[in-house]
């Protein structure tokens, strides 16, 4: 596998989200999902629906999420769209919680840990989908960004805790943590295969905090804003964001690393990488 190709722009407006989306060169076609992080009730530091509404009006997309597997205000289809209506989502596009209806196996042959995936069943109703991931601190990924959106973040309820539980749902909290990662890699495998040519991602390096956005209660950002990434490679893209981190000279950044180090957040990008999710090796251009 070559380069990967990753985009980079300072800037942070609605604007620069749609040429981000223009400088991968591919157009997505028929029913276009976008994926994105709702943000859990009382977090302050999700992206916001006037940042997103330009690239989500630009595909003509739907967006789309799936209900969590632990307590809170979007664990359930009817509070998870009270919470879409709250921040805003409702009000820019449709919006579709995916496993409304039931979940979907996908089969991984390749899975290091897990062999299935189970998704939100009304994804078999879309031809593309645009990922928009958050890249923050993760309290246990380390790390959240493009690999966590597509697993963790499209997984039924019940496929969440497949995930977390290493194919145990009954051992949510307990798994070893690097299979939990690794789970996480085979799970971004099937949607990978699933979408092909027709997926793309862009993850914003702003609010990084070293909780996720479905925190509840969160930590304030670590650091400074960073900009906007691209790719059509999500190894690459949440490698790229890592890099950032580390060559940043933000006084903050330590903070922002201890999480990802301490919860070994990059092994998740080791291990999409090793069963082809895609490349580590990447070229960046800034726009």
């Amino acid at each position: 596998m070559g380069k990967a190709k990753v985009y980079f722009t300072k800037e942070i407006t609605p604007e620069a989200m749609i040429k981000m989306y223009e400088a991968m060169g591919v157009e997505l076609t028929g029913k276009v999902a976008v994926k994105l992080h709702s943000g859990e009730v009382g977090n302050q530091n999700f992206l916001r629906p006037e940042l997103m509404k330009s690239v989500i009006d630009r595909v003509k997309g739907t967006i789309v999420e799936c209900n969590t597997a632990y307590e809170g205000k979007r664990n359930t289809t009817e509070a998870h769209q009270e919470t879409m209506k709250l921040h805003g989502w409702a009000d820019i596009a449709e919006v579709d919680i995916l496993d409304a209806e039931g979940e979907i196996e996908y089969s991984i042959p390749e899975g290091q840990k897990i062999q299935k995936n189970y998704v939100g069943k009304n994804i078999e109703k879309y031809d593309s989908m645009l990922v928009l991931s958050h890249f923050k601190g993760h309290p246990m990924g380390g790390f959240g960004g493009a690999l966590k959106n597509i697993s963790i973040g499209l997984a039924s309820s019940h496929g969440k805790a497949y995930i977390h539980g290493v194919g145990d749902v009954n051992n949510f909290w307990n798994s070893d943590h690097d299979s939990f990662l690794e789970s996480m890699a085979d799970a971004s495998k099937s949607i990978m295969d699933r979408f092909g040519d027709r997926i793309a991602f862009i993850n914003v390096m702003k609010n990084m905090s070293v909780d996720c956005d479905c925190c509840a209660v969160a930590e304030d950002p670590a650091m400074g804003d960073i900009g906007i990434l691209a790719s059509l490679d999500p190894v690459a893209l949440d490698q790229a964001c890592l890099d950032l981190v580390y060559a940043s000279k933000d006084t903050g950044r330590d903070h922002l690393l201890e999480r990802i180090e301490s919860r070994n957040g990059v092994h998740t990008v080791e291990a999409a990488a090793k069963i082809g999710v895609g490349s580590r090796e990447y070229e960046l251009t800034e726009i």
